[in-house]
Order: structure tokens, then C-alpha cells, then sequence
């Protein structure tokens, strides 16, 4: 086993583990000799994730599991009950309505919230007690730069990923004197299944864009040292975002996101 990582094990649960970043902490995970439990909703990428895994030499469980249920929480703690889950990693925070407020379904926007606020605090707060009984343990938690500022079609979503990174950085606080690391990994565009899914325009001239692996790298590498972790590559665009002029942050962050997925629509002031 990795030494670096030995004392996150024996098992490690990825929630988001079917592709992208999520597979890519996986296969890093297991390289390390720590079991794993992938969560996912669609049970076809998931099983083949965890087959390639299997070939690490470790143990993998899966389950198929909305984790925009409220009840998520619930079923994945009775799922791992009987082992003891030394690394959390929660990767399943993708914005699932993208709507202006006025004109989206309430009841989405409140998946949206289930999916980044209700569930991961859900599994720390069921996860992490026993990673402070041990005396050793971590979280990771994949946020997003869309946290920084607010956008449009992005109200709900840049809320929470604001909230997942206080929530990180007062989680951080509380569990470092336990033996228990925190880390809130910020993404940009970074050239997953999901964010070509959504039509991504990767070629934006000077776009940094981070593949699944470099991600997954830097999130374990930064882990004992959190509470943030900016992928490499985006701190110059999250420093802009910082910047207190906020319309100047909000307004010039909005044409840049029209350029990365082509559209002129939305246009605003």
C-alpha cells in the first residue's frame, strides 16, 4: 500500500464513482491497496469501474443509489455498517438543474440542494464519527469554481458549492485535532464524460482544463493538507473571482462562461 494514503484505509467510499474524477480517485484508491464502495446512480458504469479495480487486488462493492434522495444518506450508511470507511470522498455534486430561478421547477432545484448539501452532510455526519474513534481518517469533497460567484442558470448550484466550501473549511476546524483531514478540491473545466455530455467548448483559448486523473493526483496529495485545494492551473481565475468589484466578478465571469459553451442567448448586461 501507498505509505501516503495507508492510514485512509481499509475502505474508502467514492460517491460518484462510476466515471470522470469519481473513477479516477478510484483507480488511484485501489493502486493504493484500499478497498473501495462506489456509489452511482446508473449501475452500468459503476460495474465496470469496479471490475477494473478488482484487478488492483482489493475488495469493491457497489451500489446503485440516487444521491439526490433525501433518503441516500440513510441507505448507504446501513450499506457499509459492517466495515470500517477511513476516506470519504463525495464527487457527485453536478448541477442537475440548469435554469434562470424564475423559470425552473422548485422541487428540481431542491434535488440540486439534496444532491451537494443534504447527502454529503448526511455521510459525514454518519461516516466521520468513526474516523475520530480511530484517530485517523479524511474527506474530500469536490467542489466547484462556480462557488465563487454567482451565475446565471447557476443560482441554485453556485449556492451550494459556496456552502460545500465553508462547510469544508469549518469541518476542517473541528476534525484536525482528531486525526481526520478535510479537503474541499475546487475544480474548473476539467474534461470528464458529464462536462462533454453538456457541450463543453474545450478549445477556448487560454482555458485551463484539467483531466480526471491530474485532478484526482493533486486531491490525494493535498488531503493532509486542506481545507482548500484549487486544481492547479484555475487560481488566477479564482483570485478574479475574489475581486470586490462583485458586478465586475459577476458580469465579466458570465461572458467567459458564454464562450465556453458557445452560447449567446443569455447574453444579460
Amino acid at each position: 500500500m501507498d505509505g501516503s494514503l495507508a492510514r485512509y484505509g481499509p475502505w474508502a467510499l467514492i460517491a460518484g464513482g462510476s466515471e470522470g474524477v469519481g473513477a479516477a480517485f478510484a483507480h488511484r484508491i485501489a493502486a493504493a491497496g484500499i478497498n473501495l464502495v462506489l456509489l452511482a446512480r446508473r449501475a452500468g458504469p459503476l460495474h465496470e469501474t469496479a471490475a477494473a479495480c478488482r484487478a488492483s487486488g482489493v475488495q469493491v462493492r457497489t451500489l446503485a443509489v440516487d444521491l439526490a434522495d433525501r433518503t441516500a444518506a440513510d441507505v448507504v450508511a446501513s450499506a457499509v455498517a459492517d466495515i470500517d470507511i477511513g476516506l470519504l470522498v463525495y464527487n457527485a455534486g453536478a448541477n442537475t438543474h440548469s435554469a434562470r430561478f424564475l423559470d425552473g421547477d422548485l422541487a428540481a432545484f431542491d434535488r440540486v440542494i439534496d444532491l451537494n448539501v443534504t447527502t454529503p452532510l448526511g455521510l459525514v455526519h454518519r461516516l466521520a464519527p468513526g474516523m475520530v474513534a480511530r484517530g485517523r481518517g479524511g474527506v474530500i469533497l469536490v467542489g466547484s469554481m462556480a462557488g465563487y460567484l454567482g451565475s446565471s442558470h447557476h443560482t441554485v448550484y453556485g449556492g451550494v458549492k459556496a456552502f460545500g466550501r465553508i462547510f469544508a473549511e469549518g469541518l476542517w476546524l473541528e476534525l484536525r485535532e482528531h486525526g481526520v483531514d478535510v479537503l474541499e478540491l475546487v475544480l474548473g473545466v476539467t474534461r470528464t464524460p458529464a462536462m462533454q455530455r453538456a457541450g463543453l467548448n474545450f478549445d477556448v483559448p487560454g482555458l485551463p482544463v484539467a483531466e480526471p486523473d491530474q485532478v484526482a493526483v493533486e486531491g490525494l496529495r493535498a488531503l493532509p493538507n486542506g481545507p482548500v485545494r484549487i486544481v492547479s492551473g484555475n487560481e488566477r481565475l479564482v483570485a478574479g473571482r475574489n475581486d470586490a468589484d462583485r458586478a465586475r466578478a459577476v458580469l465579466g465571469a458570465h461572458r467567459a462562461m458564454q464562450r465556453l459553451i458557445g452560447a449567446a442567448a443569455d447574453e444579460g448586461p
